[in-house]
């Protein structure tokens, strides 16, 4: 790039989710389990779950699975029975569905053609396969055949972040990029088990895991505006800065492996307070360039990981109530649906943003911040900045 040309930006341009079918409310969940699964028996299990239910703010879950699918696969209802066939079985062909549900409403949004995207970035942890989700998500979708993908696996509730950091420099690197980015999870179906004695963590993740899938649109734009095919779109949030930070000597807080029972999983006590010590590093190191110290003054996405996890990050920085509002609310309406939580939540800003008249897309707000964390403990912070809400609408 010679001196006098502008720095291209990279410009989130559009949102979309979506959702499986199924709706369960947080309240009836517990008695819906334990039927399900045959597990009336263990009432001090069912009690424990209920009080776990009811400290998860939890209003209500989406989740592909039925009774239909556990009276066909009975194995999947049935602690350490094998069934990772039968659940594969169906998340190859689930995954892509409902990730191309999210991609054509931002697609919609973004009104621009579809042959016009150039790049596709595929993020899961729930499913396995060959030719992988991407490839299948470019035929659902009728992309091009010379559609550039990048395929993120099994990175768990951070990948956002990654996929938004990768996007980033294609976007700023490739003349007249327009990127499709998408994250789709189906944990009820990967991470579904009965209850059980031994493996308490469990009942923490059958009350807090759901399905989801959310897709954005980012473009590359010079400083001076062109942005090729899309010179008129108004975009939503420029990402300014991304970085990945590992936290030392934190690998056993989150474990997750594969096994014939599906996703079996390990949680820590004490990985809300971990989190939360750890942040604020982040966001210096972020931010320092731009002279906050305040951390009030940002606006926020973070990952709808579980209300403790919120509360101490709310805590730590001293924010002002409602400053995670957003990811209050998708915790409450959807639960935890992993890398597509902290996108639903950037979704929920925006448009919080526009029916309380503040005055930018990041609630009045130039500059923010969204925040994914998971195995590793990986920590992803990608910066934001805002735009006119007149534009942005």
């Amino acid at each position: 790039m010679g001196s006098g040309e502008a720095k291209r930006v990279a410009l989130i341009q559009a949102i979309g989710t979506a959702n499986p079918p199924n709706c369960y409310p947080q309240d009836d969940y517990p008695d819906f389990y334990f039927q399900l699964t045959k597990s009336q028996h263990l009432i001090h299990l069912k009690d424990k779950f209920k009080r776990i239910c009811e400290k998860t703010r939890i209003k209500k879950r989406y989740m592909h699975l039925s009774e239909d699918i556990i009276e066909k696969n009975p194995n999947i209802g049935i602690y350490g029975a094998p069934s990772l066939d039968a659940r594969l079985d169906i998340l190859v062909r689930e995954i892509p569905k409902l990730g191309m549900e999210a991609s054509m409403k931002a697609i919609e949004e973004w009104g621009q053609p579809i042959s016009s995207i150039t790049h596709l970035i595929f993020c899961t942890s729930s499913e396995i396969g060959l030719p992988s989700a991407d490839h299948q998500l470019v035929k659902l979708l009728g992309l091009k055949p010379s559609v550039q993908k990048f395929m993120i696996n099994n990175q768990g509730c951070f990948a956002a972040g990654t996929a938004l950091r990768l996007a980033k420099d294609l976007a700023e690197n490739n003349a007249d990029a327009q990127l499709l980015v998408v994250c789709c999870e189906i944990h009820s179906l990967v991470c579904f088990h009965a209850p059980s004695e031994t493996h308490l963590d469990i009942l923490v993740g059958s009350a807090i895991f759901s399905d989801g899938a959310a897709a954005v649109i980012i473009s590359g734009r010079d400083g001076g505006g062109n942005s090729g095919s899309t010179i008129n779109r108004l975009p939503l949030f420029q990402i300014i800065s991304a970085a990945q930070t590992e936290i030392p000597d934190t690998d056993e807080m989150i474990v997750a492996k594969i096994r014939e029972m599906g996703m079996q999983y390990y949680l820590s006590r004490d990985l809300p307070k971990v989190v939360s010590n750890n942040i604020e590093q982040c966001l210096l190191e972020m931010f320092a360039p731009f002279g906050i110290e305040d951390w009030n003054k940002l606006f926020y996405t973070v990952h709808a990981g579980g209300p403790a996890i919120l509360r101490g990050i709310e805590e730590k920085l001293g924010l002002a109530a409602e400053k995670l509002g957003a990811s209050w609310s998708v915790l409450s309406e959807y639960g935890n649906m992993g890398s597509a939580s902290v996108l639903f939540a950037l979704d929920a800003l925006r448009r919080k943003s526009v029916d309380q008249g503040k005055s930018t897309t990041g609630e009045g707000l130039e500059l923010g911040v969204l925040l994914g964390f998971g195995p590793g403990l990986t920590v992803e912070t990608v910066g934001l900045r805002s735009f006119a809400l007149e534009a942005a609408k």
